[in-house]
């Protein structure tokens, strides 16, 4: 590491400034034990951006019987300030992924948006303050589903996503499928991207009938309707690219990407998803001007 340091300060114009502390908004905070990101100041911007520095904070981000539509007769919403408001918290997703299904739900409403839209996208701010997976038809509008998946390696989660499906499933089992499906072409090009990797990716799902569809060669009648480029994980499968294992669905973590939760399993999602407030971690710690003090 030292000859590489000198080497690159000889050959440009640089100085080893020692380790990393901020990087494009995001503060890094490393020791022996572990390395912390968060986006602290960036938070705070945005609060005090919308009037929120002194809310009330909220234990989570949705409520769970608020279901979100286009129409909800609430009246329309400033959509520059909201829109402003959504991107900015498309960009906290960088590394907060538990808000990360709530900041995609609030993007499909981009146009035309109401004034509900607008304080669910401020309440998402008051829980900010204070700190492969699928529902089936989780779409108030045309009935879709929504996608989730979460990546880890070694102890950290590096790759998620929450993502609307491009049909409509017609059963839980189906909806399980195609989300398994996306998630193994993103184990593929994350395999791709980690060449050394020679053993088949685990990948969790909580529905036994989506396994049973996979796991079976025959394409019958129950799932021919489905767009054929869903049945890539079958291929996946078959050539130990992944393996489809059963996960208990209060353990299925890509769920807080797919559906507004209760507080008791959101907040348990979360933590096994690795999301930490700075207090938390081993031993003392604070956090001022990005360093450990």
């Amino acid at each position: 590491m030292q000859d590489f340091k000198t080497d690159m300060m000889q050959r440009y114009e640089m100085t080893y400034l020692g380790l990393l502390h901020h990087f494009l908004g995001m503060g890094i905070i490393q020791s022996e034990d572990y390395i912390f990101i968060h986006q602290k100041k960036y938070a705070s911007t945005l609060l005090k951006k919308f009037g929120l520095q002194d809310c009330k904070p909220v234990g989570f981000p949705l409520v769970l019987a608020d279901k979100l539509r286009k129409d909800d007769e609430s009246g329309a919403a400033n959509e520059v300030e909201y829109r402003k408001l959504v991107g900015s918290l498309l960009y906290l997703i960088a590394t907060r992924p538990d808000i990360m299904y709530a900041a995609c739900l609030l993007a499909r409403f981009m146009h035309s948006p109401t004034n509900k839209h607008y304080g669910t996208a401020k309440r998402i701010l008051r829980y900010v303050q204070g700190f492969c997976d699928s529902d089936w038809s989780g779409s108030e509008e045309d009935m879709k589903s929504t996608s989730g998946y979460a990546f880890t390696f070694g102890s950290g989660v590096f790759s998620w996503a929450s993502v609307k499906q491009q049909c409509v499933a017609l059963s839980i089992a189906e909806a399980e499928y195609v989300s398994a499906s996306e998630a193994t072409a993103q184990a593929t090009w994350l395999r791709f991207v980690l060449e050394d990797f020679t053993v088949a990716t685990p990948l969790n799902c909580d529905n036994t009938s989506a396994i049973a569809i996979t796991k079976n060669p025959i394409f019958h009648k129950k799932t021919k309707h489905i767009n054929r480029r869903y049945h890539y994980i079958k291929e996946a499968l078959q050539h130990g690219v992944i393996d489809l294992i059963y996960c208990p669905t209060k353990e299925q973590v890509a769920d807080i990407f797919t559906k507004a939760l209760a507080r008791e399993q959101f907040s348990y999602l979360r933590e096994l998803l690795g999301v930490k407030s700075v207090h938390n971690l081993k031993g003392s710690v604070n956090v001022q001007n990005g360093k450990l003090i």
